[in-house]
């Protein structure tokens, strides 16, 4: 397999493109340093390109690798054909390679390897190839009558010699993939109730049937939970005697022999017993893993949306952690994330001294003027923002309250990372720091916690979690890389995800920041042990130093590009102050009277990175999630039973899922637009229109307050 050609064919990208990203690939460049510092190599793919050619680079070459090692275990059986290497060189799927190997790879013993150890192989062979002159059936198998061998019969002996034929059928690679494609393209996924009796919610399930074309991802992913929690059963149906015709008609010479009905039989005994079991293994694998991939994407897309929302900088916040017993836990924090103050306050019970929690949030408002209070969606969350919202009629100054996505919260709260991070908390008091803290900068918090817990997927927990752990793996460092770090302080674990920068180097860094104080330029990482040139190379560019005296350490331009950048100021008549200063307003007209393709020629840099360094130049120390809208800030509370049909709001969209989204309008209960409720326009995905963190106007179209359920509408709403 010309690997460099599939993949520029799959992925509709130029060769030369593949080529060179495989190439620095290979050499131990990142994906994130690739897509942001190599674009003159790779014609300007982004981090998306880049991950989907690193993630099918990775399976072709597992591809190429199993059928090498096919290969060499058919050969060391010495039965290795040009025809098998053919057959191996035109597969296409892992599926295709196994079953070709399927009649040489080792095996418990069978029916038909017992047989063979009978001596009943020839007498297969014999029926099997249709030779007419050799008389009937019961004279042939006659001559294999063997007492010793444990042929008792004649009827003994055609039993063995049907189990071989059985199994070589279903050992036909070509049998085996035309019963698979054709199933897949006529077959039929039959779910019913194991107990029609037990309600669940899988009753949707209890009988349903549908074509395999058309099942939904969604649909495949729920089944097959409901399977595994005891409430479904599921078969897949196709027409299986067509499939035995098409065998037998394949085999069968003249279905007029001697030997027609007994092969035929054969063939029916090989389908039902051998063939079939298998082959619907292999559909619902495949099933699940299309939906799984679909997920897996899905769940990438949101939580890439969630992680890019927008902070909201300079402001001191009150986080939130609520509960109903053992109180609310609270923690004050300042516009860089330090902690200034934590408490307890009770204010969601009936028996709860309310006004003492008053006055005690008033002082700590007062004290450290609190600009915004983040409240975690949790338990007892309704109580305290009924409590927050009449306490903030009571403040003298402009206050407003933000309803905080809590989810994962309590897992980085329990962790070892957050034990190391506030030692002296409790794990109650953690989860209200965080909550603040993901309300100030969504990203800096959430990396801290496992994307699985962070509730924008479906079904993660049945799918691959190996893909799965990669997949959001890639996504988060695509999101701390496109972004930025600030070197000085950001976490250990946020280190760990930018680029060239491993778990133990990253706490290397932050043990050196320690011990020494800020860094002042970008330079001084190469004193951080285990951090060589190389990482450097890998890191540097992605990591920004608000403090140091080279302004260029504050933007996205690489060291390798600083002599371009500081001799294109100095082209344009500025200086590094100007830059410092964000002085640079005319740089558009300035940049018009030079010519930028000699410039760059010049000064051997590439046009595209020189265009890069243009932008970075403007704008020092930009966040690119500045250009998302902002989050919702409330001052009074709402719940379900105020809302009414017809009513218009303002939501924030929480998930997107394959057959709609969960938009939060404030009142403690998610409603659903479902896909059809999306757009007057037909759409083909609700992340066609739609992503995590979107703020958007819906319509109420019902409530059901009992059952918790909200259903809205963003058609006709201005």
């Amino acid at each position: 397999m010309d690997i460099i050609k599939k993949l520029s064919q799959e992925l509709s990208i130029g060769i030369n493109q593949v080529e060179n990203a495989v190439k620095l690939i290979d050499e131990g460049n990142t994906v994130a340093f690739i897509s942001r510092y190599r674009k003159e190599a790779t014609g300007s793919l982004d981090d998306n390109q880049m991950r989907e050619l690193f993630t099918r680079l990775n399976y072709l070459r597992s591809f190429e690798e199993r059928k090498e090692e096919i290969i060499r275990l058919i050969d060391n059986q010495g039965k290795l054909t040009d025809e098998i290497i053919e057959a191996l060189d035109k597969a296409e799927k892992l599926t295709e390679l196994e079953d070709i190997y399927r009649p040489y790879k080792q095996k418990k013993r069978t029916r038909a390897s017992i047989a063979k150890e009978k001596g009943l192989e020839p007498l297969a062979d014999t029926i099997f190839e249709q030779i007419t002159e050799c008389g009937s059936l019961d004279d042939i198998a006659k001559e294999y009558i063997d007492s010793e061998k444990g042929v008792e019969t004649v009827e003994d002996a055609l039993n063995g010699a049907s189990d071989i034929i059985a199994e070589n059928i279903s050992n036909n690679a070509e049998y085996r993939k035309y019963i698979r494609e054709k199933t897949m393209a006529t077959g039929i996924m039959d779910v019913c109730a194991k107990d029609n009796e037990k309600e669940s919610v899988y009753e949707m399930y209890y009988e349903f049937s549908q074509a395999l074309t058309k099942i939904a991802d969604h649909r495949i992913l729920a089944i097959n939970r409901g399977e595994k929690e005891d409430f479904l059963n599921v078969t897949i149906t196709a027409d299986q005697d067509a499939f035995t015709d098409y065998i037998a008609s394949d085999i069968i010479r003249d279905s007029g022999s001697v030997f027609a009905p007994f092969i035929k039989a054969a063939a029916e005994d090989s389908f039902k017993r051998l063939i079939w079991p298998s082959i619907e293994r292999e559909i619902r694998n495949e099933l699940t893993d299309r939906a799984s991939d679909s997920a897996i994407k899905l769940f990438s897309k949101n939580l890439k949306a969630l992680l890019m929302q927008p902070p909201i900088k300079g402001k001191t916040v009150l986080g939130i952690d609520p509960g109903y017993r053992t109180g609310c836990k609270v923690a004050v924090i300042d516009h860089t994330g330090k902690v200034l103050d934590t408490g307890i306050i009770y204010c969601t019970l009936p028996n709860h001294d309310k006004d003492k929690s008053e006055k005690f949030v008033l002082s700590l408002i007062a004290k450290y003027d609190i600009d915004i209070i983040a409240i975690g969606n949790g338990t007892a969350s309704k109580e305290s923002e009924i409590f927050v919202s009449n306490l903030i009629k009571k403040c003298e100054k402009k206050l407003y309250y933000i309803m905080v996505n809590e989810a994962g919260a309590s897992v980085y709260s329990a962790s070892k990372e957050g034990a190391e991070e506030f030692p002296d908390f409790t794990v109650e008091q953690r989860s209200a720091v965080s909550i603040a803290r993901r309300m100030q900068d969504p990203l800096v918090e959430l990396v801290k916690i496992d994307p699985k817990s962070i509730g924008v997927g479906q079904y993660q927990h049945d799918m691959n979690q190996t893909q799965l752990h990669d997949a959001l793996g890639g996504v988060v460092e695509d999101c701390v890389n496109n972004v930025g770090v600030d070197l000085n302080t950001a976490s250990g674990v946020l280190l760990s995800y930018v680029s060239g920068i491993s778990t133990t180097v990253a706490k290397n860094i932050v043990s050196y920041r320690e011990q020494n104080g800020i860094f002042t330029s970008r330079k001084e990482l190469l004193k951080v042990d285990k951090l060589g040139p190389k990482a450097f190379t890998q890191c540097a560019g992605f990591l920004k130093i608000p403090e140091s005296k080279n302004v260029l350490d504050n933007t996205s331009v690489h060291p390798e590009s600083y002599q371009a950048a500081l001799k294109l100021l100095e082209t344009l008549g500025y200086t590094e102050k100007d830059v410092s200063d964000k002085k640079l307003m005319d740089i558009d007209n300035r940049l018009k009277c030079i010519n930028l393709d000699q410039f760059s020629q010049e000064n051997n840099i590439g046009k595209i990175t020189l265009t890069d360094i243009i932008e970075a130049l403007k704008k020092p120390g930009r966040d690119p999630r500045e250009d998302m809208p902002s989050p919702i800030l409330m001052e009074n509370v709402m719940g379900m039973e105020d809302l009414t049909p017809g009513m218009i709001m303002e939501g924030t969209v929480r998930n997107v899922i394959d057959f709609g989204a969960f938009v939060d309008i404030g009142v403690h209960q998610d409603g659903l637009v479902h896909i059809s409720e999306i757009s007057n326009k037909y759409i083909k995905h609700p992340t066609d229109v739609l992503s995590v963190g979107d703020v958007v106007k819906v319509k109420v179209i019902s409530v059901d307050v009992a059952k918790k359920r909200i259903s809205l509408s963003m058609k006709d709403v201005q």
